[in-house]
Parts: C-alpha cells; sequence; structure tokens
C-alpha cells in the first residue's frame, strides 16, 4: 500500500533522487511525481491516506488550497476523481507561473473546483485561513455533511509527509559513501512559507544530525531580516514579483510553529498578535540567538539566480529559479566543511522561460517556445504531461475578487 503512493512518480522505487553537483553539495531532487513539484512527496500519500479514511468512514470532505503555483497542482492531482472528496483550489491569478496555471484551469475532474483571485498568495493565503476559521462557513459544511480540511502546510499532516524527505536524503548520503551516520549535514532549503524548512527542523529534532538549516529566500526576503535582526516587519513591504514566484511570500505562516517550539504558546501569541495588528514584531536578544543557533539565511536576486543556471548547466546540471537560489545562500552559510543537501523543489519545465533567458540571454515570447529551447540545448525530452497542457482545453474559467470566495466554493459544493 505504501509503494502505491508513489506509482505516478518517475522511479516509485527511488522517488526522490539525491544527486552529487560539487565536493561537498548535493541536490535532493523532490520533483519527480506526476506534477514535477516537491509538492508531490507529500500529496500524493496524503491523497491516498485520506480519501481511503473517508471511504472507510463513509465521511466527505472539501479540501482547500491556496497556492503560489505548486500546492495547487500537486492537490488537484492526488485528489482527482477520489470518491468523497472534492477540492477547491485558491490560486492568484498572474501569480503563477504558465505551466502552473495550465495545470490547473485544464483540471476537468468533477470533483475539483479552482479558483482565480485578484490579489497575489498572501491574500490567497489569508482567505484561506479565513475560511477554516469561520463558525459560519463551517456550519455550513456541517449541515451538507461535509467536513474540512487543507492541503496546504496549515495542515500538519502535510508536514509530517514532507518531513520524510529530509530523513531520506540523508540516508541517501550514507548509502551513497558520502558521510557516515551521525556525521552533520547542513540543510538548505528554498523558502516562503517555511514549511519545508519546518520539515527539515523536526527531522533534527527527532535526531537527524544537521549543522544548520540554511534558508534561501529571493527579493521577497521578509526571512532572512528576521534571521539576521529578530525583526519581522511588513510595514514597509509591498510583495515584489519574481522569478521564483512559490516564494513570493511575505507572510510564513510556519514561521509560527518554530516560535511556538522555541518560545511556548503565550509568548508566540503575542508576537503573532502584533504582526496582525501592527505589521511588524521584534524577537529579543535572547529569542534572537535561540533562531540563529538553528537557522541561517540568505537572498538572490533574480539576475543572480540566472548567473547561478547557466553556472551549474555549464558543468551539467540543469536547475529551476527555486533551486538557484539555494547556491547563494549555501555559499555565503556554510562554512564548516559539512556537506550540504540543496532541496530542489521544481523541474526547469515549471518555469522555462526564466531558465531559457538564463542560458540564451534571449526571451521567448511563450513557455512553450523556452520548453523547446531548453530541451534543444539540454539535448533531453519536454516531458509528455508538461507537454500536453498546452493542447488541452481550458475548463476552469473562475475568476472572482477575495471577497466572493466563499460564494464560489459554497456553490461548488
Amino acid at each position: 500500500a505504501a509503494l502505491s503512493t508513489y506509482d505516478g512518480f518517475d522511479d516509485p522505487e527511488n522517488p526522490v533522487p539525491v544527486v552529487q553537483i560539487g565536493e561537498r553539495l548535493h541536490v535532493s531532487e523532490l520533483y519527480h511525481g506526476p506534477t514535477r513539484a516537491f509538492k508531490d512527496t507529500a500529496l500524493q500519500p496524503f491523497g491516498v491516506v485520506l480519501s481511503g479514511l473517508a471511504q472507510a468512514r463513509d465521511e466527505h470532505y472539501l479540501i482547500m488550497a491556496a497556492t503560489s503555483g505548486d500546492t495547487g497542482p500537486a492537490a488537484l492531482d492526488t485528489f482527482r476523481n477520489k470518491p468523497n472528496i472534492k477540492v477547491a483550489c485558491l490560486y492568484p491569478d498572474g501569480g503563477t507561473s504558465d505551466v502552473q496555471r495550465l495545470q490547473m484551469v485544464t483540471e476537468d475532474a468533477a470533483n475539483l473546483k479552482v479558483i482565480g483571485i485578484h490579489g497575489n498568495f498572501d491574500d490567497a493565503q489569508a482567505a484561506l485561513k479565513g475560511l477554516l476559521g469561520s463558525e459560519r462557513f463551517c456550519t455550513t459544511l456541517v449541515e451538507k455533511h461535509t467536513q474540512l480540511s487543507a492541503a496546504n502546510s496549515v495542515n500538519f499532516g502535510r508536514i509530517i509527509f514532507q518531513l520524510i524527505y529530509h530523513l531520506h536524503s540523508y540516508l541517501e548520503l550514507v548509502r551513497q559513501g558520502h558521510i557516515e551516520l551521525g556525521e552533520k549535514v547542513y540543510l538548505v532549503v528554498p523558502s516562503g512559507n517555511f514549511g519545508n524548512a519546518l520539515g527539515g527542523y523536526y527531522a533534527w529534532r527527532m535526531g537527524l544530525p544537521v549543522e544548520k538549516i540554511v534558508i534561501a529566500s529571493n527579493a521577497n526576503n521578509v526571512l532572512t531580516d528576521l534571521i539576521h535582526t529578530g525583526v519581522y516587519d511588513l510595514r514597509q513591504r509591498k510583495l515584489i514579483g519574481t522569478s521564483s514566484p512559490a516564494m513570493d511570500i511575505l507572510k510564513s505562516s510556519n514561521v509560527e510553529r518554530v516560535l511556538f517550539h522555541l518560545f511556548g504558546a503565550e509568548r508566540t501569541r503575542e508576537l503573532m498578535r502584533e504582526l496582525d495588528e501592527e505589521q511588524h514584531y521584534q524577537l529579543s536578544g535572547d529569542e534572537l540567538q535561540a533562531m540563529q543557533s538553528l537557522f541561517c539565511a540568505d537572498f538572490c536576486s533574480d539576475d543572480e539566480g540566472k548567473a547561478y543556471i547557466k553556472e551549474y548547466f555549464e558543468q551539467g546540471y540543469l536547475m529551476d529559479p527555486h533551486t538557484a537560489t539555494c547556491m547563494k545562500a549555501h555559499a555565503s552559510c556554510c562554512d564548516q566543511p559539512l556537506h550540504a543537501i540543496v532541496y530542489s523543489t521544481a523541474e526547469w519545465t515549471k518555469f522555462s522561460p526564466t531558465i531559457a533567458n538564463a542560458l540564451t540571454g534571449e526571451r521567448d515570447a511563450h513557455d512553450i517556445d523556452a520548453l523547446k529551447t531548453i530541451a534543444r540545448l539540454a539535448n533531453t525530452e519536454i516531458p509528455a504531461r508538461i507537454g500536453e497542457l498546452f493542447s488541452k482545453p481550458i475548463t476552469q474559467t473562475t475568476l472572482v475578487d477575495k471577497e466572493d470566495i466563499e460564494k464560489e466554493v459554497l456553490a461548488f459544493i
């Protein structure tokens, strides 16, 4: 039964390959699942387990998802045509790559609803949390004999599944003979909402030998500021659209869980209230020291990221823009002679215009042209599931203001 959760991966026996790209630098490739991004590693087993439980218990679930590009396609794929499950997926219109958008809006299963919203991912996530916490909304679902769950990392079940690949990647380095069991490593994570880093933190707490978790950000570098200064400040910030859009997030919801484990419920509630009401909070000197004992951080501009993409391609490794942000953080944060595991969260196919531009200096007008350019340069094939998206009919056309999301979801169920 466990193996069936990874049947849709390139190699079900080895769903997450770990590849060496430098002397002590390794990439954990989390994108070999059906939607070519890391959320498959958590949501494929999550879908099998939850739909199996729902059928066994004769229960019905509405799964809510808000996406910056990866969670949505992965949630829709894992629950497609699953009995007793419906999925409503929110995405920011214009805030995902073309391939990510096509993966969602071409879904035609009757139990799936995709809702584009006028706004950014923070708006989508706020709407999701608002519905999860709405007594009126939950009461309406109960009347319709439907229970509510979430595919986002607000659902702790997803974090549990994400924890597994941190353990797997470490053990792969042991199996490959790069390290001995017990030797410390760096975990280098491209981070927007902090869920991937949180999984690594829990693995560390459970005994995984970790030197530090390195947080790589893009120009939306609120996490870098937090870890460097202890200040989380949204007052002067506007979300910047970057070439690593899955990390275009300012309100990283999983930071709250780390604060809870380090400083307790009362202090965490106080900090979160300050962030909600005053748009900023500041850790004390001791609290900052505790954060810095666990995490190191740096951020990478779009131009720096493209330079890393080109540099590593010339060395024989093709990476996406999110993975590229990790190269800078690895260079600046990993100051001990230890092996480092970089988590590659998306295949090159998801962000082809940026990669093609990094490799050629040219700008392709359409994603399909960029995909062909990279396939030619890398002497590889465009995966069939990506190539076919461009000829599939658009079936999900809903686009609303965030105030109308609840009405759309209730109409769907």
